[in-house]
């Protein structure tokens, strides 16, 4: 899905500063980081592009710089079921890098997107050489499988409305003393069903139950959280 681009004439400064921005590589030193720039380059997704199809040769990791992506698996029958929301700055394709697997999983570009991309083989080689590098990597994987554990657990262990409290908590922002999660352009029901592992029909009872129970309030631009107290425990079921 990757076409080849022209090389870059010197190491990114924007993209060094993008790397002190992701945990575990933040303390990357000098010649690493000048040496992941040096081998990056940009691409640009439009909003609904694939940026890599699951079962795909890994040939690259990539570093968003802006926009959101979703990781997602598909069934036999159909049924999408979300990996990853990730937005900017993160880092995504490593998994299978470093695992010499394809890509588990499809990623798609849930609105503009600008990225770069590292060669699989390039990344592999200077992690072989920095050990700084190396041990980042270990940290930055070993959260991801943390990630994947709690999914398993939230998928079979939580009630819809559980994993709906917990995600809404987890994507609060106080706006003038008002905890709200904004509704981006992509975050419509069929979205918010896909990241909880469930349909639109259940999730839309699902909201209206906590509705109901007074704990959020449905708006058109956003979802007004009213008693974030009475979600973290509804979370807990």
């Amino acid at each position: 899905m990757t076409s080849s681009l022209p090389p870059l004439s010197e190491p990114s400064a924007q993209l060094k500063a993008s790397l002190a921005q992701i945990r575990h590589f933040d303390g990357l030193p000098p010649e690493v980081q000048d040496a992941i720039a040096a081998a990056a380059r940009p691409r640009h997704f439009e909003a609904g592009q694939v940026i890599y199809l699951e079962g795909e040769p890994a040939e690259f990791v990539y570093i968003l710089e802006r926009g959101w992506v979703k990781a997602t698996r598909m069934s036999r029958d159909g049924r999408e079921q979300a990996m990853l929301f990730l937005q900017p700055v993160d880092i995504f394709g490593d998994i299978a890098v470093f695992t010499g697997t394809t890509y588990p999983g499809t990623v798609t570009a849930l609105e503009a997107v600008d990225a770069w991309i590292v060669p699989s083989a390039t990344l592999m080689a200077l992690v072989k050489q920095h050990p700084a590098l190396a041990e980042a990597v270990i940290h930055k994987l070993g959260e991801r499988v943390l990630h994947y554990i709690e999914l398993v657990e939230d998928l079979s262990l939580r009630s819809v409305e559980a994993r709906l409290a917990n995600t809404l908590l987890q994507h609060a922002e106080d706006m003038d003393g008002r905890l709200v999660v904004p509704r981006r352009a992509w975050t419509t029901f069929d979205e918010m069903a896909v990241r909880l592992g469930t349909v639109r029909d259940v999730l839309g009872r699902a909201l209206k139950t906590l509705e109901a129970e007074g704990l959020l309030r449905v708006e058109k631009q956003e979802i007004l959280l009213l008693d974030a107290k009475g979600l973290a425990e509804r979370g807990n079921l």
